[in-house]
Order: C-alpha cells, then structure tokens, then sequence
C-alpha cells in the first residue's frame, strides 16, 4: 500500500537517529549542528568603550557652546591594564573602540569638534551617554550566543569568534556512500555503445550533498546482480551514516535493492509513496543507519532528495527541519494538471510582481526521467491529489 508524504515523513522521522555529538574547533565546525548552547566566554564589549573616532569627555563640562577643552591624553582601540583617568575639565582623544576614559560619560565625535594645538572646541550639542558602548551591551558572559540545534553557518562563526568561543559540542554531518545501480550505466566517462546512458545520478547527489557540507565518502557503481547488490550495501552500511542508491527498487527483474537490503539485516522503514515522481522510493534502518533506494529517474531521485533525503540528515544532526512548505505563490501561465490519487511535484519557476505578490510557473518537461528545465527552474511546487486545478500553491526553492 502506498504510504502518504505525511506519513512518509514520519515513519522516516521515527527511524532517524541522531549521530553522536563532539567537541570541535570552532574553525572546523562549519555545517555541524550545535549539540550544546554555545555561550560568550564575557562581555561584550568587554569594557565601556567609544563607538567613534573622537573626544571622551564629562558631559557637566559642556556648559556652553562652543566649548574649549584642553587635551589631556590619547586612548587608541588597543590592549590596556585600566582605563586611564580623565581630569575634570579637560578633555581625550578616543579612536574606535578605545576603553572609556575613567570619570569620561560622553565622546563627542570628530566631526563636531574644531582642534587646537592642545585642545579642541565643540561647536555641536551632545547629549549624556553619546557614542558609547557600555560594557556589556550586546550580552554578559555566559549568555547564549546560538541555542542547541542551531546550524553553523559562515555567518555565526565571527559572533562566535567575538563571544570567545573557542571549541563547540556539535553533530557533525553524516557520512553518505552513493550508490548507482544499473548495467546501462556508464559512470567512468568511457565512450558511449548504443543502449548506454552517462551517469547523472551520482554527479546530482554529490553535487547536492557537497552544498550541504556533506561531500560524500564515494560514488560507486553498482551493476544489475543480486550478489554485486548485496555486497555493495554491506561495504556501504559498515563506512556510512546513510546510503543513497539510485535505480533498483521497483519491480523490475533486476531491481534489487529491496531484496539486497533484508538479506543484510536491514528492516523496511517504506517502500513506495504516493506522489509523483518518485513513487517507488525504498527506506530502510540497520543498526541506526538509514538507506534510502531512489528511483532511477533523475527526475525522481531529486524530488525525494529534497523531501525526505534533506529531512533525514538534518535529524542526524539534531535539527529540527523547516517548513519548507510554508511559502505560497498563485499558478501563473498554464493551469497544473493534479494527480487523482497522489501528490504531484511540479518544477518551476518563481518570480515577484512590483506589489511583492509571489507566482509560480510551471516549466514543460516534468516527467521523471527530464531534467532540462532545472536550467531554469527555482522552485518545487507540492500539488496536492485531486480533480481541481488549483490556483495557487506551496513551494520550496531550488
């Protein structure tokens, strides 16, 4: 029986672990997932410091304007053992992020300022408190900087560096071993003979996972033998986190993967969902390892990639995967023709009016086995089974 792509997604949920959690450098921890919060190591800032280039000073001293203060020191943004003391009445340079002058509550900036040889005048009004950092500010040490679950990105890595962070418990990505199955396959580049094709399924789903941060550990053909079938997947499961096989799973006389897979102990989480394309996709679990059989079809092997494939590694890594489904867009062009009994994935192309409403388009060339239009397309449409067109729907982007 066909299982829905709710209950496609759950089983797989259920059946997902997640891998070990380790410490880390935080240089080496790009495209992890946070185990533990990562908190600041102190302050930030550290000290009560000048947010511009010029004068620390104590407010009362401004009595009238323009106002001439006399110098009385120099504090540039570099290491001190204090903060140096400031004589009331007088005035001190402050460059950037410079420590706060003790007895200083105001910079005034250089801009509103005239120098003298040992003094400058204020000519602008400032109020109590202008152009400081105070210490603290951003956060107190031991703050959460990124809560369990968070993905490192490039982006918090210099939040994190700042905070003083140093080393992160994280789930690191998995390990992948990609299979691709089929004896009409030709993955080394060698000349073509009638009735060969050139391997696309391997270059897609290395290409995918290494966007992901996940470069896979190899790409190994496999050819159309029980026993070559067989052994593939005990060499896969004994090296990786979760294998990917493509081709192999429905009910041809030389699809094996499902047959391999229990030979080896592996237990059948789903076969086959009700959607199209993709629908004769294989799961299965051995020892916490996961397996996915994909259809042959390119076509196919990136619609589950992105659905249930994506799904799986992020719960590996102790994430919680988005709504991807959360975006709508109204059906631009020609209408969508659905599916009576299953959910249809439609590729396409999504653009935004001057108003910001947000359309979709559906590209030609959706059976399984094109892959042409991804040229062009930005986005996977979720066309719910039916008999009605529908006029609008959810997507995900490519």
């Amino acid at each position: 029986m066909l299982k829905s792509v709710e209950d496609a997604l759950n089983l797989i949920a259920a059946a997902t672990q997640p891998l070990h959690a380790v410490r880390v450098p935080l240089t080496e921890a790009v495209h992890c997932v946070l185990a533990e919060p990562a908190r600041a190591h102190f302050d930030l800032p550290r000290f009560t410091q000048s947010a511009v280039d010029g004068y620390a000073l104590r407010h009362q001293d401004l009595t009238a304007l323009p106002q001439t203060l006399p110098l009385s020191g120099h504090v540039a943004a570099a290491a001190q053992s204090q903060a140096p003391d400031l004589k009331p009445g007088t005035a001190m340079r402050i460059l950037t992020g410079g420590m706060l002058p003790s007895g200083a509550d105001t910079v005034v900036r250089q801009e509103k300022t005239r120098k003298r040889n040992a003094a400058i005048d204020i000519v602008e009004a400032v109020g109590p408190g202008t152009d400081i950092r105070p210490q603290g500010e951003e956060c107190r040490e031991g703050s959460v900087i990124a809560k369990v679950g968070t993905l490192v990105t490039p982006a918090l890595i210099a939040p994190l560096a700042t905070a003083g962070v140093e080393n992160v418990s994280v789930r690191q990505p998995p390990r992948i071993v990609v299979l691709t199955t089929g004896d009409e396959i030709v993955s080394d580049g060698s000349k073509l003979r009638l009735g060969q094709i050139p391997d696309s399924n391997g270059p897609q789903l290395a290409a995918w996972l290494t966007s992901w941060g996940i470069p896979p550990l190899r790409v190994e053909h496999v050819p159309d033998h029980e026993a070559d079938t067989r052994n593939a997947l005990e060499r896969a499961f004994a090296d990786a986190d979760m294998v990917l096989s493509c081709g192999g799973v429905s009910v041809g006389d030389h699809d094996y993967v499902p047959a391999a897979a229990r030979a080896i102990g592996a237990r059948e989480v789903l076969w086959k969902v009700a959607q199209k394309p993709g629908m004769p996709l294989f799961v299965a679990e051995r020892a916490g390892r996961l397996l996915f059989g994909l259809p042959g079809n390119p076509g196919s092997v990136l619609v589950n990639l992105l659905i249930y494939v994506r799904t799986a590694i992020l719960r590996m890594q102790g994430m919680e995967p988005p709504r991807e489904w959360s975006r709508f867009a109204t059906v631009k062009g020609e209408t969508i023709q659905p599916e009576p009994t299953r959910v249809r994935w439609v590729r396409g192309i999504i653009d935004y009016t001057d108003d910001g409403r947000c359309n979709f388009e559906a590209l030609g060339g959706q059976a399984s086995h094109m892959l042409g239009n991804l040229a062009q397309a930005n986005a996977l449409a979720r066309i719910p089974r039916g008999s009605t067109a529908p006029t609008w729907v959810r997507w995900m982007p490519i």
